[in-house]
């Protein structure tokens, strides 16, 4: 384990922010014939440091063990196959990207987002540091790079001439242990007029929302604005823009350029944004302090209805087999003895079972088969695509069930 110094600004952490007990990693499915071998479990703590207000967790587990064989394809979420299509269009027309464009993104998984640029013959270059995953990319007409990204890799383009127009960062920023890497590399890889855009959780939304289960130990940091502006800025990246956005129950788009490009004028979105968040007490410390306690009390609100729900005789199963809901399942301790399974429309998750807790993961047909009074939905960023898909429970009056923020119940 790593002394517990913050990863920005090398700051003591010494301000718990949320205790999530002991948990295995979040995609370490289990294979059946690993059923009975030991799991390792590690301390799922996270802090907020006093000085910068990141929220981090400490480093247990290299990112080579956590990526290096990596479970998670985002091309299996119809939600996010829209999501990035929208924003690669938009894209697009906000900045007038062509053919002598160089897109590049981080963590580029299994190509779902950087193939609407190829289909505009728009030249891109995928950097994933899962080889299986960038296997899939490959094999979809995206070219790919199996690194993980920081100074070295982004000199060793830069060196080849290859600087980008764009660098793309959906929900990978959280995942990236030594962040003020990170970010020099994209200061160095990006062209003097080229921009960032970063996708991630706001902890802001988390804190409103009480979403603890997006705390795993895949996700080293938690970003207010008002911090990753601080991060950019110390690497010489400025903020000029940022959109509030739905995924993962509320997230940030931000909009970053060199310092020295004076051509982007700041919008007044990012002026309010960070008034909005001091407003609120997110550079003070008792905002962070207080979540623990509701994330206990979340805790007995959900074992309160499983129970209740179980002593009536009613059947209950999953719907999704997320990291998030690893944490929360580990968390909680739901096994079988309350959700039945669980179901995934990920052929990489099915015929295995949930680290730690043991619950199987079937295709979701297997609901349609037996029928189940309850779907608790684990996946509950995508419920509205989930209920629709699943519409045909009702006939036997089934209802839909999401955790978070607070236990709530869909007819």
């Amino acid at each position: 384990m790593k002394s517990s110094l913050c990863r920005f600004c090398s700051t003591p952490l010494q301000h718990q922010f949320a205790d999530i007990g002991m948990s295995p990693l979040a995609n370490s499915y289990v294979k059946p014939d690993q059923l009975n071998k030991m799991e390792q479990f590690f301390p799922l703590q996270a802090y907020v440091c006093h000085n910068c207000y990141l929220v981090q967790l400490e480093e247990y587990e290299t990112p080579q063990n956590i990526f290096g064989d990596y479970s998670y394809f985002s091309s299996y979420s119809d939600y996010f196959l829209e999501h990035a299509k929208k924003y690669s269009y938009m894209m697009i027309d906000r900045f007038g990207y062509n053919e002598h464009s160089f897109i590049v993104e981080l963590a580029s998984n299994d190509g779902y987002l950087l193939k609407n640029f190829v289909e505009k013959n728009i030249p891109v270059l995928g950097v994933e540091p899962a080889a299986n995953v960038a296997e899939v990319a490959e094999k979809a007409g995206i070219p790919s790079i199996v690194r993980f990204f920081g100074r070295e890799l982004a000199h060793e383009l830069s060196a080849e001439g290859k600087f980008a127009d764009l660098i793309i960062g959906n929900n990978v920023l959280a995942h990236v242990p030594d962040l003020n890497d990170f970010v020099a590399g994209m200061k160095i890889l990006l062209k003097p007029d080229g921009v960032v855009t970063m996708e991630f959780p706001h902890v802001m939304k988390l804190i409103d929302y009480n979403l603890f289960d997006t705390i795993y130990h895949e996700h080293f940091s938690y970003f207010s604005f008002m911090t990753v502006e601080k991060v950019f800025a110390h690497h010489g990246l400025q903020m000029f823009d940022v959109d509030e956005i739905a995924p993962h129950g509320g997230s940030l788009r931000i909009y970053a350029k060199h310092q020295e490009d004076a051509k982007k004028t700041v919008s007044e979105k990012v002026h309010e944004l960070r008034s909005r968040e001091e407003r609120l007490g997110y550079r003070e410390l008792k905002i962070y302090s207080e979540f623990n306690e509701k994330v206990k009390l979340t805790k007995r609100n959900i074992l309160d209805f499983l129970i209740k729900t179980k002593n009536e005789g009613k059947s209950i199963v999953g719907y999704g087999a997320p990291a998030k809901g690893n944490t929360l399942l580990n968390f909680c301790g739901i096994r079988s003895d309350f959700l039945d399974y669980t179901v995934d429309r990920s052929p990489h998750k099915q015929g295995c079972f949930l680290p730690g807790i043991h619950i199987p993961i079937y295709h979701p047909d297997k609901i349609a088969e037996t029928k189940p009074d309850y779907i608790f939905i684990l996946a509950w960023n995508l419920k509205d695509e989930i209920m629709e898909q699943l519409g045909y429970v009702r006939d036997w009056g089934g209802k839909f069930v999401t955790p978070l923020p607070e236990i709530t119940v869909y007819e």
